[in-house]
């Protein structure tokens, strides 16, 4: 009989790096793949990433809405409650075997404690690794609530180790999101005709142009303002066709969308493209053709660095996270932030591929993992 695997997906990135290893177990005779969408992943106004998982051929087993509205710390803790509601009804019906999650997603929490007290096996991607904001906190409690890590580097697994997880429970098996790279032919054009456009400027992607994607920081909320004023200011002294991709669901996205959505209506012959989300092929391929792409997003440190793309990262989001030398670390400081990215245009840094998060078989990896664990709910804590 089939063990059922069910994955809870809450937000973009999420499906992005997970798709390689869904396209494997879809077809596996050892698995019967389910999914779960909530939080970011069901709204329209994140991009409507239901429609683009359908199209991709997979089946959705069970949705349901968490997002109290306001992106304020308040209703990210009171729909972590929701969800936790939700998720526990959804796997009573569903009945999983494995339950995955991955990375410091807020929602992650929910996932973990619904298979705690409800003894499903789980299993996390993309453990051990350190960063700032709330993101910290939730991935290390999510490696203590996991029967299985998958982590991505050899240091992450020495820090999951570390946290008193057993050896033989932790591997590091690269980043996934690599696996989806390597599929991609970059030769092929991208259509953003099925975007619509987006909203203001329209691209030209013959032309030079950079990508900006800002999430807010979770510990300094106010601060997200000052985050999105001094990169929106340096862009526009700039004045390179721009891509401006909008920010995800965390505490703080209220201030950064309010920002932009204002700009954009008293500044509508700005070069700047705004889109809500992007097929996960498509978004690599328009980071891969662009000068750089600016912001605090975690796929500049993990896709850029394979790409070999300049990532201009402002702020302290990605504090402390393993890189590669295309990551040009930037304060939430205008000037800086224009000086780095006109370096950047200018070609004056020279950027080498880095295999630091794998070099592309991570799903072959996850899937003979897979197969050879044994599913104990019990842990024990290694003291070391």
């Amino acid at each position: 009989m089939k063990k059922k695997i069910c994955f809870v997906i809450y937000n973009r990135s999420n499906y992005a790096r997970l798709k390689p290893i869904l396209e494997i177990l879809k077809k596996s005779k050892e698995f019967e793949l389910q999914i779960v969408l909530t939080s970011s992943a069901i709204l329209f106004k994140y991009g409507n990433l239901e429609n683009i998982i359908i199209n991709d051929g997979f089946k959705i087993n069970y949705s349901f809405f968490s997002h109290i509205e306001g992106e304020n710390n308040t209703t990210m803790a009171k729909s972590v409650s929701i969800i936790i509601n939700e998720l526990t009804t959804g796997f009573k019906i569903l009945k999983p075997n494995i339950v995955v999650t991955i990375g410091d997603r807020y929602e992650t929490m929910a996932t973990g404690t619904c298979c705690a007290f409800l003894n499903i096996f789980l299993v996390h991607i993309q453990g051990g690794e350190l960063t700032s904001s709330v993101d910290e906190k939730v991935r290390h409690a999510i490696t203590k609530l996991s029967n299985l890590h998958l982590v991505c580097t050899n240091q992450a697994k020495k820090i999951v180790i570390q946290m008193g997880e057993e050896n033989s429970k932790v591997f590091n098996v690269g980043c996934t999101s690599i696996d989806l790279i390597k599929k991609i032919n970059f030769n092929n054009n991208i259509d953003l005709s099925k975007y619509k456009f987006g909203v203001g400027y329209k691209v030209n992607l013959d032309e030079k142009y950079i990508v900006v994607l800002i999430h807010p920081n979770t510990l300094n909320y106010r601060n997200n303002f000052e985050l999105v004023k001094n990169t929106y200011n340096a862009i526009k002294k700039i004045d390179i066709q721009t891509i401006w991709v909008w920010p995800n669901i965390d505490a703080g996205s209220d201030l950064i969308s309010k920002f932009l959505r204002s700009k954009r209506e008293i500044n509508p012959k700005l070069k700047i493209n705004f889109y809500k989300n992007f097929e996960p092929e498509d978004y690599l391929k328009i980071i891969k053709r662009s000068q750089c792409l600016v912001g605090n997003t975690s796929s500049g440190i993990r896709e850029c660095s394979y790409l070999a793309i300049p990532f201009v990262n402002i702020g302290d989001r990605q504090d402390q996270r393993e890189r590669g030398n295309n990551v040009i670390d930037t304060k939430i400081d205008e000037k800086q932030i224009f000086n780095n990215i006109k370096t950047v245009i200018k070609k004056k840094r020279k950027i080498k591929k880095s295999n630091l998060y794998g070099t592309g078989n991570s799903s072959l990896k996850i899937l003979k993992i897979l197969k050879n664990i044994k599913l104990e709910i019990s842990k024990k804590f290694i003291i070391r």
